[in-house]
């Protein structure tokens, strides 16, 4: 039986996504910032809430950058809200961030999103926080046993923006639509919190474990 490896950058409460991941499996699930670790697990998750700047500070200093690049494109491998904001090529949050570059993309706030769309936002409070629906644009491994339409829990202020229409697997609508989760190849990501998310959340996590690339 392999292991799964939740990497540790500093950056959030990665107990929470550890105890929902041994919630689904019996595999060992390990919470970690060695390299080491991270390159022989046979599965990994990518989480993290925050701010970008940070995200991408904490990674290089705990020399991270190389090894979330190559265990994004070698082994399954789910980002997390935060964990798929550090996964695109720039955020504008923090003056304008360089990210991973493994989703070819922007990250923008909100702001951005409602004057594009001419979206009266008065009543729409910055952070996204809360439970909204998840509408599935594509079928995936991840989205198995998971009603299209279910509500997932959501906590940020910037969304993405993926270059490829291929890409998205899953939108939301808050004044407006946004990418809600991506994916392709070995990589999966979402900006809601599984982990918070009860029954659908756990069952997405679940469909991790079991997935098959």
């Amino acid at each position: 039986m392999g292991n799964i490896v939740v990497i540790d950058y500093g950056m959030g409460n990665l107990r929470s996504v550890s105890k929902a991941l041994e919630h689904v499996t019996d595999q060992k699930v390990l919470v970690s910032s060695d390299a080491k670790e991270i390159l022989k697990a046979d599965r990994v998750v990518f989480p993290g809430q925050g701010a970008m700047g940070a995200a991408m500070q904490h990674m290089r200093e705990r020399d991270l950058v190389e090894v979330v690049h190559q265990v994004s494109r070698e082994k399954p491998f789910l980002g997390i809200c935060l964990g798929l904001q550090a996964l695109m090529t720039h955020s504008a949050e923090d003056g304008g961030v360089d990210g991973l570059n493994v989703i070819p993309g922007q990250v923008l706030h909100f702001d951005y999103l409602f004057k594009q769309q001419a979206v009266d936002a008065s009543s729409l409070k910055i952070p996204h926080m809360g439970w909204n629906h998840v509408q599935q644009s594509s079928s995936h491994p991840l989205w198995e046993n998971i009603e299209n339409n279910s509500r997932f829990y959501f906590v940020h202020s910037y969304y993405i923006k993926p270059d490829l229409a291929d890409e998205v697997t899953a939108t939301t609508n808050y004044g407006a639509e946004f990418t809600s989760a991506a994916g392709a190849d070995n990589w999966f990501a979402v900006q809601f919190h599984p982990e918070k998310s009860q029954q659908s959340g756990l069952q997405l996590l679940k469909n991790f474990v079991h997935w098959n690339v």
